[in-house]
């Protein structure tokens, strides 16, 4: 008989973040998730990592008493129930910006993750060889560099963190500056260096577009073998991104959400009219971030790619994406926010249960290299993630580090990201508009 869950406990943490540049702003000093934590009476304990708001955690102590004394053996019917609870808060829509704050899918997945931990945990196998129709697909993950451009954080008075004993080039240049070619080409080329990464991407939406196909052509000269690709988060208009991709479009091996939804076309319509005219693949987590919307996308030809997070599809519903691509002759990945080596563990192991094609996935984890809560995280090394062989999720919380994240969450007067607050300091009275590049005002 497998144990029973006989604690749930919910815990919100903060880390410290870089000055990332994105189409919704710059990334203030710090992240802030949740960590969920289930216990057996076996002994075992459970996590889960998600993004953090007032309304999740609100969801998560309502559905405690679906989960505490329920056997580990019926985690599925546990999840349904946990589904149906929240469910009667109607259909929740993903935000037109690029992070995501909805309660119900994050709840689940908090909840899947550490059930699915100790189950594994209790049979003696790896959580990726429980998902999906037949388990483990691989045992290596390939992960890409993801690139940001860099606010610079001495135009600032806020703690973005500082390099006191940089242990290498990577730790320096990930804390200052970053808005040329020259300067994305020194950040991918210290990422190769710690992490050894094949393939790397581009955070656009930030500089004119001409700007960021620039940097393109500099990641290309550097690293012609790489596969590149570049991601504006809809920011351009169709023809825009016609006009600056077409050129360079040898150069990368897909586009992801390059325009988006423009006067009376949706983005899905513009995106297949985008594919349509340029012949480059396509991929994102803005206009298919559900299975509804997902049908949709394929029925006009928007999508090549569905980068489906396991955070904002859950565990089991990202591992399903990836078994409809293999079915249907697409290529599944993986987005990705900021987020703790819990996440990281969690994103291998679904990556690793998709069968067929799969593209490098995305992670933050290289900006938030150093800040650990399990004792000790997963690496990237020559671009790949090896899958844990340990039980479960493979990891196991260090509560000293988990305490302090938490400390450093109750000390913030913010309980949830915006992005608009750091770009204050760099453009006056800023505001977010999902058609303009954040610097482009």
């Amino acid at each position: 008989m497998l144990p029973t869950v006989t604690r749930m406990t919910v815990i919100p943490v903060a880390g410290y973040d870089s000055f990332l540049l994105n189409l919704s702003g710059g990334h203030a000093p710090w992240f802030i998730r949740c960590v969920v934590i289930l216990e057996d009476n076996a002994g075992h304990r459970g996590a889960g990592e998600i993004p953090c708001s007032e309304g999740i955690l609100k969801g998560l102590e309502q559905c405690k008493s679906l989960v505490v004394g329920t056997s580990v053996a019926a985690l599925k019917g546990t999840l349904g129930r946990v589904h149906q609870r929240l469910a009667t808060n109607g259909r929740e829509e993903r935000g037109r910006q690029t992070f995501d704050l909805r309660v119900a899918v994050h709840v689940i997945t908090a909840i899947e993750s550490a059930l699915f931990d100790l189950m594994g945990q209790a049979v003696e196998l790896p959580v990726a060889d429980l998902l999906g129709r037949y388990g483990r697909q691989r045992d290596e993950v390939e992960a890409l560099g993801y690139l940001f451009l860099l606010g610079d954080p001495e135009c600032t008075d806020l703690p973005y963190p500082r390099p006191s004993r940089p242990i290498d080039r990577w730790d320096e240049v990930r804390c200052r500056e970053a808005l040329t070619p020259e300067a994305v080409v020194e950040l991918a080329r210290a990422a190769h260096e710690r992490y050894g990464f094949r393939d790397f991407k581009l955070k656009g939406g930030v500089l004119l577009p001409e700007r960021e196909a620039d940097c393109i052509r500099a990641l290309h000269e550097a690293f012609p073998e790489a596969r590149l690709t570049l991601d504006p988060n809809g920011a351009w208009s169709l023809e825009e991104a016609i006009r600056v991709l077409t050129p360079i479009r040898h150069m990368l091996s897909y586009a992801e959400d390059p325009c988006g939804q423009e006067q009376s076309w949706s983005g899905r319509e513009t995106m297949a009219e985008f594919r349509r005219r340029t012949g480059l693949p396509t991929a994102t987590n803005m206009i298919a971030t559900d299975f509804k919307q997902l049908q949709y996308a394929l029925q006009v030809g928007a999508v090549d790619i569905p980068l489906a997070d396991c955070h904002f599809w859950t565990m089991q519903g990202a591992v399903a994406v990836g078994e409809l691509c293999d079915e249907w002759g697409l290529t599944w990945g993986s987005h990705s926010n900021n987020h703790f080596d819990v996440s990281l563990a969690m994103m291998t192991h679904v990556a690793a249960a998709c069968p067929g094609d799969i593209t490098a996935i995305d992670t933050h984890w290289i900006w938030q290299d150093g800040q650990r809560i399990t004792r000790a995280p997963l690496q990237i090394r020559e671009g790949r993630i090896r899958v844990p062989d340990a039980p479960g999720l493979g990891i196991e919380l260090d509560d000293a580090m988990l305490e302090q994240a938490h400390q450093l969450y109750l000390s913030l007067d913010v309980r949830q990201r915006n992005d608009a607050m750091a770009m204050q300091y760099l453009v006056d009275n800023w505001q977010f508009d999902p058609k303009r590049p954040a610097l482009v005002r």
